[in-house]
């Protein structure tokens, strides 16, 4: 795959950022701001040999990472081609050690594709999903975190429920999810410097249901991927960043696609919750301030 040339940040492209946050709340119509918008009567649907692409992005994040790389390894889909597209970067150097090990592992109906690149264009998430969103030969591409395990039945299940779909998004509307883990927890400390397969607790997962196509259950159909990208029309977010932020490219790929997603239901889709964000520098301030919010929002959501 060719790397394309990202410009770099300008001087005003945080008041831009935040422009686009206005407008993509509702307050602008998405139409001014995308070439190809898509129509669903329009796009393709299958019925036999779907193939599906899951796109995950990992930035110290290695010992969450090996539970999503185990689970394809231990439960392969049976009746849909996989491509787990990863982008890392060098720098991680526990994900590059993890993803090389991997590498080497042979599943049935999946392919690993593990991707490089320069630290700033991975921590701009959008690059990446762009990237892939363009490349793609999918029927279907998932962009997931690589946070998230797909447990027994949950591959499976998708491939069926995706068969004769013509959807611009759809999402699944519960996960079951981890309360907030320190790095102390017996799951994250089995997850350090390990490359073999391991299992999660599912006791310690509870559902938590979702309303809209969020960051990592955003499932777009492949023609509307290959046509539109992933917020390609919107250049400040094809520019590179120089410390992990917040994705609010999330919520334009809904706003620009004109949709809030179809919800499905997919048994067994997990996600590791930690109160740790290895993606921000350790003890910095906002990484202070992040974390006693997140404890406070998981509060509130678990009472």
């Amino acid at each position: 795959m060719t790397k394309p040339h990202y410009p770099p940040a300008g001087a005003l492209d945080g008041v831009k950022e935040f422009l686009l946050r206005f407008a993509a709340s509702g307050y602008f119509p998405a139409t001014a701001f995308i070439k190809n918008r898509p129509v669903k009567s329009e796009l393709a649907v299958v019925n036999e040999n779907i193939k599906l692409e899951i796109v995950s992005h990992c930035w110290n994040y290695a010992r969450f990472f090996v539970y999503q790389l185990s689970s394809l390894v231990k439960y392969p889909p049976k009746d849909m081609q996989v491509k787990l597209t990863i982008f890392y970067s060098n720098e991680d150097t526990e994900t590059a050690k993890l993803l090389q090990h991997f590498s080497s592992i042979e599943v049935p109906n999946v392919e690993w594709n593990f991707i490089e690149l320069a630290t700033p264009l991975l921590l701009r998430r959008a690059i990446g999903r762009n990237q892939a969103s363009k490349a793609t030969t999918a029927d279907w591409i998932w962009f997931a975190d690589c946070d998230m395990v797909f447990h027994e039945g949950c591959i499976d299940t998708l491939s069926t429920l995706l068969k004769g779909r013509q959807e611009i998004l759809l999402f699944p509307d519960t996960l079951l999810v981890t309360p907030l883990l320190t790095e102390e927890d017996p799951m994250i400390s089995a997850g350090k410097d390990k490359t073999e397969l391991l299992e999660v607790d599912t006791s310690k997962f509870k559902p938590r249901k979702f309303d809209r196509a969020t960051g990592a259950i955003q499932i777009i159909h492949g023609d509307v991927a290959r046509a539109c990208g992933y917020c390609d029309d919107l250049a400040v977010y094809q520019k590179p960043k120089y410390h992990w932020t917040k994705t609010y490219e999330d919520r334009a790929i809904r706003w620009l696609l004109g949709t809030q997603g179809v919800p499905i239901a997919l048994p067994n889709l997990l996600l590791i919750r930690h109160a740790e964000k290895g993606r921000y520098k350790e003890d910095s301030k906002i990484s202070v301030i992040r974390k006693a919010i997140r404890r406070v929002k998981s509060a509130l959501i678990n009472k």
